[in-house]
C-alpha cells in the first residue's frame, strides 16, 4: 500500500520529520510517498495561508495520485480537506480530524494543546467544522515566543507538558491532541510524563487512511462528496486543470 502524504508547508525539515516519526508506527507493508509544498509558507499559521496552502494541496494530489491508495494531508487545520474529497477519488484523511476522531474514541473530552497564540483561531475553526465543539475542553498555548520554529519541542518542552497538565486539571480533558506539524513526534517523547492518552495527530491521520485504503468502499458518485461536472479553468498547473476538466493529462 502506498501513501501520499502531502506537507502544505514549505519547510523540507518538516517533511523529513514527519517522516521520521511516522516510521515508528508504520504497518510494515505501508509505504509513506512525502510531498512539500513548492509555494507558500514555511508554516502555516492563519485562515489566509490556509486557504494558500490548500491550493497547493489540490495541485500536489492532482499530479501525484496515480499509483496511490490514500492521501493524508499533514497540516493539523486540514487546508483542502473538504475540497480533496470532493474532488479526487481517493481516500483522504488529515491532521485535525483524524486526531480530533481518534480523541473521541479514547475520551470523553479532549484538549487541544499547541505552540503559537495564532493557530487558535483556525484551530477552533477545525474543531466546530469538525462538530466537536461539545467535546472540545478547550485549546492552549505557551505564553513565551519561541525562535525557531524547526526547535519549537525543545524550545518550549517544560511550558507544553505543563499545559497538558493543565487541560487534565482545569479542563477536565481526558485525552490531549498536540497540535501542529510541528509537534509531530512530540506525544511519544512525552507521554510519560501525562496521565492521559496523548494523541499525535500524523499517526492518528496515517492510520486512518491506512484503514480507509484497506476498506476499498467506493469513490462517491452522488451527494456532497461526488466529484464536480467538467469545467475549464485558466492559470491552473497542468494536473489540476486536467482533472477539473476531466480530460487525460
Amino acid at each position: 500500500m502506498r501513501i501520499l502524504l502531502i506537507n502544505p508547508n514549505t519547510s523540507v525539515a518538516m517533511t523529513e520529520r514527519m517522516v521520521a516519526s511516522a516510521s515508528r508506527s508504520l504497518a510494515p507493508d505501508v509505504e509513506l510517498v512525502a510531498l512539500t509544498a513548492p509555494h507558500g509558507m514555511p508554516y502555516i499559521a492563519s485562515r489566509a495561508e490556509s486557504v494558500i496552502a490548500g491550493a497547493a494541496t489540490l495541485e500536489m494530489i492532482a499530479t501525484h495520485q496515480g499509483g496511490v491508495d490514500a492521501v493524508v494531508i499533514g497540516a493539523f487545520g486540514d487546508p483542502g480537506l473538504i475540497a480533496a474529497r470532493e474532488l479526487f477519488d481517493l481516500p483522504v484523511t488529515a491532521m485535525a480530524e483524524a486526531a480530533m476522531l481518534t480523541a473521541c474514541m479514547l475520551a470523553q473530552r479532549f484538549s487541544i494543546v499547541t505552540f503559537s497564540p495564532t493557530l487558535t483561531a483556525w484551530y477552533e475553526d477545525a474543531v466546530a467544522l469538525s462538530g466537536l465543539q461539545g467535546r472540545c475542553a478547550g485549546i492552549r498555548v505557551p505564553d513565551v515566543p519561541f525562535a525557531s520554529i524547526n526547535d519549537v519541542q525543545s524550545e518550549l518542552e517544560s511550558q507544553l507538558v505543563e499545559l497538558c497538565l493543565r487541560s487534565i486539571e482545569t479542563d477536565k480533558a481526558d485525552a490531549v491532541i498536540l497540535a501542529g506539524a510541528p509537534l509531530t513526534g512530540f506525544a511519544a517523547k512525552v507521554a510519560a510524563r501525562v496521565p492521559v492518552p496523548l494523541i499525535d495527530p500524523l499517526d492518528a491521520a496515517i492510520g486512518q487512511a491506512t484503514l480507509l485504503a484497506r476498506l476499498q468502499t467506493i469513490p462517491a458518485r452522488a451527494g456532497r462528496f461526488a466529484r464536480p461536472p467538467a469545467k475549464p479553468g485558466t492559470g491552473l498547473t497542468r494536473a489540476l486543470g486536467a482533472w477539473i476538466e476531466h480530460r487525460p493529462m
